[in-house]
């Protein structure tokens, strides 16, 4: 491997190491420092940070490998998260922002339900609690395997560590350096990262679909639709061998936006309410071009393959095959850094959001409810940890899908808690009983839905995504169980 390519990623590494131990001199001396920046975030940080976390290494391998495969048919999923991510700025951001303050200055949102519901308390934290955890642990592996998937695809017997595999190595390195920066820099580190590792992925969805398009064996625009027809009519179709429930199941990875905690603790975090349009409009911009470029290097990918007679063998590692064979080494390094960047951003938001309920709504709720704010900070660090061992654990595997792995993660978290916090935030008949049943509800349904199959195979049609029923099932729970129960002295103010 090029001397070039290492240059890069390492000076990548040294600074998000440095920006953690800028964070660290910053804001670290209480848990809301640690965990929530301080609630200080200005809008571009926030709006970035937001993006960078939400998209992860499915965003450079899992969607490109899924339009690869099967074409503008898989676009619907990039359509459905920009439109679930429009509402969730809309509805979910300034109420949020406002509320998690007004009730308890809460810093996770286990311990807003809480207070949003003090009847309920412990039994909130405690649900809301165990499902973060269970789910960030899935989460957070399916970005260790896109690290490991990175380390195996562009450094193939360069790395010899102990006789570990390069699968291996990747993962272990890829944990490594963001437990570096996130252990040591919390929430304002992670955030900050993010804003910079959201401008290299953009970027990078910029540079490479136009050289994969325009460059030498790109063949221009024409040429590619052309050989992408030859090879077959519908990938370049929105809905031809798609049927309605594919569609569905497609455009319903939106859903997921209002439950996702890791990208709704960053509402929390803006400085100001005035800030989220802001935000808002930042955000949004970053996510279109990122999508849109996402979905033209998969397509267009398949089509320079094609053209050149490449053998792709996995089509989640097209952009880090194209990052090799059309870049000086420099550039390639500056790309496996976008990949990288992409991965590493979700992971930490994940680690962190993990470790802050494993510290707030588990540690300092049953272990030592007199911990000292250096103590708490202290916690969350070893927590960042274990997270990420577990999560290592379970990434073992390098035969795990990315795509798979994160439409797992993402369905239980948007079920979960997607209903719980639009009618918390909205309606203000929902109590304390109703939030328990409907995160019960929606958590249940994915993973009985994920056990029996029916994902993949439903009613011998194709497989319906599992966010469908557990979101709709959650939703009914809430709104019936509120209904028939009374919480006395729940039924508060709700902003409109």
């Amino acid at each position: 491997m090029a001397i070039g390519v290492w240059i890069s990623l390492i000076a990548y590494f040294v600074l998000m190491i440095a920006i953690g131990f800028y964070a660290m001199r910053k804001a670290t001396s209480t848990s809301e420092d640690y965990m929530l920046g301080g609630r200080a975030l200005s809008p571009q940080v926030a709006a970035l940070s937001a993006g960078a976390s939400d998209m992860s290494g499915w965003l450079l391998l899992g969607l490109p490998g899924a339009m690869f495969v099967s074409g503008l048919g898989s676009a619907w999923i990039g359509i459905g998260l920009l439109v679930g991510a429009l509402f969730n700025w809309i509805l979910v951001a300034p109420r949020l922002r406002e509320q998690t303050v007004h009730y308890g200055n809460a810093i996770t949102i286990p311990a807003f339900l809480a207070n949003r519901f003090p009847t309920q308390a412990m039994s909130l934290r405690t649900v809301s609690a165990i499902v973060i955890v269970i789910f960030f642990a899935v989460y957070t592996a399916s970005g260790l395997v896109a690290g490991g998937k990175l380390f195996e695809s562009a450094f193939s017997e360069v790395i010899n560590i102990g006789g570990l595999s390069d699968y291996a190595v990747g993962v272990i390195i890829t944990l490594v350096v963001v437990l570096a920066y996130t252990v040591v820099g919390g929430f304002l580190a992670v955030s900050m990262t993010d804003f910079v590792q959201g401008c290299i992925m953009m970027l990078a969805l910029v540079i490479m679909p136009m050289v994969v398009i325009f460059g030498e064996g790109g063949g221009g625009f024409s040429q590619a639709s052309q050989t992408l027809n030859e090879v077959d009519p519908t990938l370049l179709s929105w809905t031809e061998g798609l049927t309605f429930i594919g569609w569905l199941s497609a455009v319903a990875w939106g859903l997921g936006y209002f439950g996702q905690p890791h990208i709704i603790v960053r509402f929390m975090a803006i400085r100001s309410l005035k800030d989220v349009p802001t935000a808002r409009n930042i955000g949004m911009s970053w996510m279109l071009v990122s999508l849109v470029g996402a979905v033209a290097l998969g397509l267009f990918g398949r089509a320079y393959a094609v053209r050149n007679g490449m053998d792709v063998q996995d089509p989640e590692t097209i952009f880090i095959i194209l990052a090799n064979l059309l870049f000086h080494p420099l550039i390639t390094g500056f790309l496996y850094a976008a990949l990288l960047a992409a991965i590493m951003s979700t992971i930490s938001s994940q680690l962190l959001v993990s470790s802050s309920s494993l510290t707030e709504d588990f540690y300092r709720l049953f272990l030592n409810k007199e911990a000292t704010e250096k103590e708490s900070v202290r916690v969350g660090r070893i927590s960042v940890v274990l997270v990420g061992l577990v999560a290592a654990i379970i990434a073992s595997d390098p035969d795990s899908q990315v795509l798979g792995l994160v439409s797992n993660a993402w369905a239980g978290f948007g079920a979960a808690f997607g209903p719980v916090i639009i009618l918390s935030l909205m309606w203000s008949r929902t109590n304390g009983a109703g939030a328990i049943a409907g995160m019960i509800v929606g958590a249940a349904t994915v993973m009985i839905w994920i056990l029996l199959g029916w994902n993949g195979e439903f009613m011998g049609g194709p497989g319906v995504y599992e966010i469908i029923p557990g979101f709709i099932a959650s939703f009914i729970a809430i709104m019936v169980v509120s209904s028939v129960t009374e919480d006395a002295g729940e039924y508060q103010h709700i902003s409109r």
